[in-house]
C-alpha cells in the first residue's frame, strides 16, 4: 500500500512545484525596454555628429570640437544622476515604478534633441536622456534578478545588456536612412510602451516582503511562477534572507558581508568603462574616419552593431552553463589582443614609398594598393573583436553580478552608488578621449585600454567569485562566511536549495 502512494505523493509534489516562465519573460520584456532606451540614447552622437559638425550644418546648431565633446559625453553625467536618483527612488518607491519613472527624463530629452533650435536645448536633450539611462541602468538589473529563479537568473540577468546592444544597433540602422531629428522622435515610442505594459507587471516579492505585505508577495509570486508553483518555501527563504538583515551602521560597512560585495561590484563597474566601452560606441563613425577603414564609417558602425548583438546572445546562453568567470577570462583576453592590435596599427610608421620609375611599377602599385585595402580592414576586425569580446563577458556579466551579489538590505544604494561610479568614469574617459585623439591620435587611449584589459584579467583572478548556479541567499551566505555557499539549517523556514 505504501509502496503505491508513494510515487503518487512525489507526482503530486512535483505538479505542485511546476514552474511556467512565460509571465515572467513577459514581466523581464516589459522592464529591459528600458534598457533598449539606454542603448539607443548612449549611441546616439555616432551618426549625429557628423551631421552637427559638417559646414553645411544649421549654424544655429553647428558643434566645434569642444562643443562636440560636450554632446558626446554630457549623457555620462546625466547616467550619474540619474543613478544617484536611483539611490533613493529603488528603497523609496520599488524598483519597478524606480524604471517607470525613467520614462519621464527620456521622453523630455527626445523632445528637446528633437525640435532643438539651439545648443541648450540639444545639450539638455542629451542630458536628459542621460538621467533615464542612468536610472534604468540602476533598477532594471535588480528588479530583474529579484522576479526571476537561479534556474534562470543567468541568462535573465544577460537580457538588459542584449537589449541595450539592440537599441544600439536600432540607432546604428536608422541613422542610415532616417534624418537626426527623427531618430529623437523614434526614441520616445520604446520609453511609452515600457510604462504601458509594466503598469500590468507584479513588484518584486522580495520588496513586497521587506514591506510586510506577504498576501501581495505571495500574489506576486505565484503570478511570476505559475499556478502550480509552491511559493511556500521560496517565501520562506526570501522571509529568511530579511529577518537576517539588519540597517548598515558605518561600523557595519567595515564588515565583508558589505564592504566585499560593494567593492566588487563598484570595482568591476569602474573597470568596465575604462576598457574604453563607452568612447569607442559614442564616437564609432568618427573613429572609423581616422582609421581610414575602406568602408563607409556609417557601414562600418551598422557591422559592429550587428556582431555585438551576436555576442551577447552567445553570452546568454553560455551563462549558466560556462559560468560567469570562464567568461570574463574570455572576455578580458578578447578584448586584450584587440586593443593591442589597434594600439600597435595606430602607432605604425607608413610604408617606404614604392619606386614608380622602375619597370616593374605597374605590378609595384598594385601589390602596395592590395596591401592598403588589406591593412585598412584590419581597424574595423579589431574594433569587432573588441566589441565581441567585451559583449561576451565584461558588458553583461557586470549588469548580472552587481545584482547577484549586493546585500539585500543595501542593494538600492549600493546598486545607485555603482551606477554613478560607473558613469563618472565614463563622462570623464569620453570627455578626456577627444582631447587625447587630437593632440596624440588613437594610439594612446589605445594603449591605455590595452592595459587596463590586464587589470580585468587580475580582478577576475583574485577578486570575483563563481555564482552560478547559487541562489541569491546563498550568495550572501558567501560574504557572510567568507568562503562557502552552503547554508547551515538553524532557521526551520529556510529550505535548502
Amino acid at each position: 500500500m505504501n509502496s503505491e502512494n508513494t510515487p503518487l505523493l512525489r507526482r503530486t509534489t512535483s505538479s505542485l512545484s511546476e514552474i511556467s516562465n512565460s509571465r515572467l519573460y513577459l514581466a523581464v520584456f516589459s522592464a529591459v525596454l528600458g534598457n533598449f532606451n539606454f542603448g539607443y540614447s548612449l549611441v546616439y552622437p555616432s551618426p549625429v555628429l557628423p551631421k552637427l559638425t559638417s559646414p553645411d550644418a544649421d549654424p544655429r546648431l553647428r558643434l566645434d570640437p569642444n562643443q562636440a565633446a560636450w554632446f558626446g559625453s554630457i549623457y555620462s553625467l546625466g547616467a550619474a544622476a540619474g543613478g544617484l536618483g536611483a539611490m533613493l527612488l529603488n528603497d523609496l518607491i520599488g524598483r519597478k515604478m524606480s524604471i517607470m519613472m525613467s520614462a519621464v527624463p527620456s521622453t523630455a530629452g527626445y523632445t528637446l534633441m528633437g525640435g532643438a533650435v539651439n545648443l541648450s536645448m540639444l545639450h539638455g536633450g542629451r542630458f536628459l536622456t542621460g538621467v533615464a539611462g542612468g536610472m534604468t541602468a540602476a533598477s532594471i538589473p535588480v528588479y530583474i534578478s529579484e522576479i526571476s529563479h537561479k534556474k534562470v537568473r543567468g541568462a535573465l540577468g544577460s537580457c538588459p545588456q542584449i537589449t541595450a546592444v539592440f537599441g544600439t544597433l536600432t540607432l546604428y540602422a536608422l541613422g542610415l536612412v532616417v534624418p537626426w531629428r527623427w531618430l529623437a522622435v523614434a526614441g520616445c515610442v520604446p520609453a511609452v510602451l515600457m510604462v504601458v505594459l509594466l503598469v500590468f507587471m507584479p513588484s518584486s516579492p522580495r520588496r513586497l516582503l521587506s514591506l510586510g505585505q506577504e498576501q501581495k508577495a505571495e500574489k506576486a509570486l505565484r503570478w511570476l511562477r505559475g499556478a502550480k508553483y509552491n511559493t511556500s518555501i521560496e517565501l520562506n527563504a526570501i522571509q529568511h534572507s530579511i529577518n537576517t538583515q539588519v540597517k548598515i551602521t558605518l561600523a557595519q560597512l567595515a564588515t565583508p558581508i558589505y564592504y566585499r560585495p560593494i567593492l566588487i561590484s563598484v570595482g568591476m563597474r569602474f573597470l568596465q568603462q575604462m576598457t574604453g566601452i563607452t568612447p569607442i560606441l559614442v564616437y564609432l563613425e568618427p573613429i572609423f574616419a581616422k582609421s581610414s577603414v575602406s568602408l563607409e564609417p556609417r557601414y562600418d558602425a551598422a557591422i559592429v552593431g550587428a556582431v555585438r548583438l551576436l555576442s551577447v546572445a552567445v553570452a546568454a546562453s553560455l551563462m549558466d552553463k560556462a559560468g560567469r568567470k570562464a567568461l570574463l577570462y574570455t572576455s578580458s583576453m578578447l578584448m586584450f589582443l584587440s586593443s593591442l592590435t589597434l594600439t600597435m596599427i595606430s602607432h605604425t610608421t607608413p610604408c617606404p614609398a614604392v619606386n614608380v620609375t622602375a619597370p616593374n611599377s605597374e605590378l609595384g602599385n598594385a601589390l602596395q594598393a592590395s596591401q592598403e585595402t588589406a591593412l585598412s580592414f584590419v581597424p574595423l576586425i579589431s574594433t569587432v573583436v573588441f566589441i565581441f569580446g567585451y559583449a561576451m563577458g565584461w558588458g553583461p556579466i557586470t549588469w548580472l553580478l552587481m545584482s547577484e551579489v549586493l546585500p539585500l538590505v543595501a542593494r538600492g544604494v549600493a546598486s545607485g552608488l555603482c551606477v554613478t561610479v560607473s558613469w563618472v568614469t565614463a563622462f570623464a574617459l569620453t570627455h578626456a578621449f577627444t582631447l587625447l585623439v587630437d593632440a596624440y591620435g588613437l594610439y594612446v587611449p589605445y594603449l591605455m585600454f590595452t592595459v587596463v584589459c590586464v587589470f580585468c584579467l587580475l580582478f577576475n583572478a583574485v577578486c570575483i567569485p563563481e555564482t552560478r548556479k547559487r541562489s541569491l541567499e546563498e550568495i550572501e551566505n558567501y560574504f557572510r562566511t567568507g568562503r562557502t555557499f552552503t547554508i547551515r539549517q538553524n532557521h526551520p523556514s529556510v529550505v535548502s536549495s
